[in-house]
């Protein structure tokens, strides 16, 4: 049997191509390898990417980096381009191989989601902060020396933040840590010995952005509130305050002398700022959704730019000479003003999912997307089924309803712009949906009853080698007898509402090291049903069954019988029923009386028609689909019957 987890645990995947070569969804962080000319991207889609910068119009994809389960929300490289820290909300960080591109260890010391990093270079320190309000700073050398077994490391801790963390930053020797939050405030420390220096107030709104230039006396804001703010550190004060933006600042660059700001925000504008003269500024391009994050060419002449949309552009910066505050006016913006509206290079992104519907027979699930192309997926077999282009999302709902209830047995999240699939035993019970195996087009053979959540079950854990997978004959069960699921489909196991606990691929299952994780981690409930085989329950749905008014004596007015049958049953079995138990070849009373001999040849349907809500029933249609489509009420679920031959 599974492990017993002191927290519910659900079972998600998701459906997606085997090699995702686009972003889904925005882009939350960048970093420059100028020596090996990469650039590393981290996805709202849960992936990090790897793109060429160099010249020419090839393909820039390189690979992908995969292991977190939520958005990346901060990546920093470290060791001269040989790893990558990378901060997420499934409340991890993770450490990386860079250039082969795989996950060496993972941390989980944070309590909530990790948003932002920092990183000192002269010492290899990382820090790390998040909505858990805590800081946490990280060795990266120690990092570099774990493994997925063996993660067991010791970090200091900065404390003293009331609320959330949004962004940090420190300058390269590790002497300045910096923190901005929703208190509004900057908290400024001492990473050498984690002792608290000042606490800067000015700003109305979350603390989005921050630069420290490299000797620690001067740091750069930016907030919500549209403002970015230089600080004197030595004086704990403010200096200035720039307002070159409209709306929130989200992303700061500075150049390496510290004389200029690049920042951008929810505006959409790419702004160059002299800080001791914030009059001379430009626009240095406008991009086509609010920016999150900016990162220097590897010459510092260009701006690669990140924002909510899944593009990534980069734009040749201004000589700092030629700045002019004549070049934009606040109250009367026009795109002339642009210092460039065509940007040098444009990594294409995908397309993010924003829209789904889940049809009736549970499931499949139709779906629109950030360019409106609609598509149908098979949830049960997770995967794609067809493409239809763009056409009328309601139209194709219309066309592909049917009149038929399934209970709901799963949830779905777009959070990453793929299905991400959610199957558990809390609210949505993932055992609920009893269906006929031949109406499901699993089978033409008998009418045999299946769960979709086991069967699916069943698929996704197919290739674990667990000790317990033989039947009653000690013969060796692997899946279910229907079909299977693609082998790179992401299988994450995790807390109900919280972190994740495990992810793999599907097709990895079969692994030593990947068999014994799941053995620690799979609960036991899941075990039951898709190692051992046991069928979970069926769902029993009360009702109560009377003649109709039509053939009602009085005596049957006052009699009220209540059954129980399980939800899938056909009205054709009830029908059964009342003709083998109540009607019994006589009157409706069940009162015993000849019959002829050609009514004992017609089917129970023929002799009997149920109805509901005085609306004659298809004896094809199960008992919840009439509860659902025909009974509406949440009183006591009742059918008619009317007796039509005797």
């Amino acid at each position: 049997m599974g492990t017993t987890m002191r927290k519910k645990t659900q079972v998600s995947f998701v459906i997606r191509d085997e090699e995702e070569r686009r972003h889904k969804n925005g882009v939350s962080s960048l970093q420059l390898d100028p020596i090996q000319g990469r650039l590393y991207s981290a996805g709202r889609d849960g992936i990090i990417r790897v793109w060429h910068t160099g010249g020419g119009t090839q393909d820039r994809y390189i690979q992908s980096m995969e292991h977190h389960t939520d958005w990346v929300n901060d990546i920093v490289l470290c060791c001269g381009g040989k790893n990558l820290i990378s901060a997420s909300s499934d409340t991890t960080v993770k450490v990386w191989n860079a250039p082969k591109g795989f996950c060496m260890s993972t941390l989980r010391t944070h309590k909530d989601y990790v948003r932002t990093l920092a990183y000192a270079k002269d010492k290899e320190q990382v820090a790390s902060a998040g909505l858990d309000r805590a800081i946490f700073l990280w060795d990266v050398n120690t990092l570099t020396a774990l493994t997925a077994s063996n993660n067991t490391v010791t970090t200091s801790s900065l404390v003293g933040n009331k609320e959330s963390i949004y962004s940090l930053a420190m300058n390269p020797p590790g002497t300045i840590l910096v923190s901005g939050s929703t208190e509004k405030v900057l908290r400024v420390w001492d990473p050498r010995n984690c002792s608290r220096l000042m606490k800067l107030k000015g700003h109305s709104d979350n603390v989005k952005a921050l630069v420290v230039s490299r000797d620690g006396s001067q740091c750069v804001s930016g907030s919500s509130d549209g403002t970015i703010k230089l600080w004197l550190l030595s004086q704990q004060r403010c200096v200035s305050t720039i307002r070159v933006h409209s709306e929130a600042v989200w992303a700061l660059l500075a150049t390496e002398n510290f004389t200029h700001i690049i920042s951008g925000g929810r505006d959409r504008l790419v702004i160059i700022t002299e800080l001791r003269n914030p009059d001379n500024f430009m626009i240095v391009c406008e991009e086509t959704a609010p920016i999150l994050k900016l990162c220097f060419t590897a010459d510092q002449q260009g701006v690669w730019v990140a924002t909510s949309h899944s593009d990534i552009r980069c734009w040749k910066l201004p000589p700092l000479n030629s700045l002019n505050s004549d070049m934009y006016n606040q109250n009367n913006y026009n795109t002339n003003n642009v210092y460039q509206t065509q940007p040098l290079h444009n990594i294409v992104g995908g397309k993010a999912i924003k829209h789904y519907t889940v049809l009736n027979d549970k499931r499949h699930i139709l779906t629109k997307d950030t360019t409106n192309n609609v598509v149908l997926y098979d949830v049960l077999k997770a995967s794609k089924v067809e493409e239809l282009g763009e056409v009328d999302y309601e139209e194709e709902l219309k066309k592909r309803f049917k009149m038929v209830y399934v209970p709901n047995w799963f949830n779905v999240d777009l959070k990453t712009g793929m299905l991400t699939i959610h199957l558990g035993q809390d609210e949505t019970d993932c055992f609920s949906a009893w269906v006929s195996a031949k109406e499901a087009g699993l089978t033409t053979e008998n009418d045999q009853k299946v769960n979709f959540g086991a069967l699916l079950l069943q698929a996704l854990l197919e290739h674990w080698n667990h000790p317990n997978r033989v039947n009653e004959a000690g013969q060796k069960v692997i899946g279910n007898n229907f079909f299977s699921v693609p082998l790179h489909t992401p299988l994450i196991f995790s807390e109900v509402g919280g972190r994740t606990l495990y992810r793999l691929q599907v097709g990895d299952a079969g692994g030593e090291t990947e068999g014994n994780l799941l053995l620690e981690t799979v609960p036991s409930w899941v075990v039951d049903v898709a190692i051992e085989m046991a069928a979970p329950k069926l769902n029993k749905l009360p009702f109560y069954l009377l003649p109709h008014s039509t053939c009602q004596s009085k005596q049957d007015r006052q009699k009220k019988d209540r059954l129980v049958a399980n939800d899938f049953i056909q009205c054709r079995k009830v029908a059964e029923h009342v003709v083998e138990k109540i009607v019994g070849g006589g009157d409706v009373n069940g009162t015993n009386a000849g019959k002829s001999e050609e009514s004992t040849n017609d089917s129970p349907e023929e002799r009997v028609e149920l109805l509901c809500c005085d609306q004659v029933l298809d004896p094809n249609m199960d008992l919840r689909t009439v509860r659902h489509f025909i009974w509406k009420s949440n009183v006591e679920f009742t059918l008619h019957y009317r007796v039509l031959k005797q």
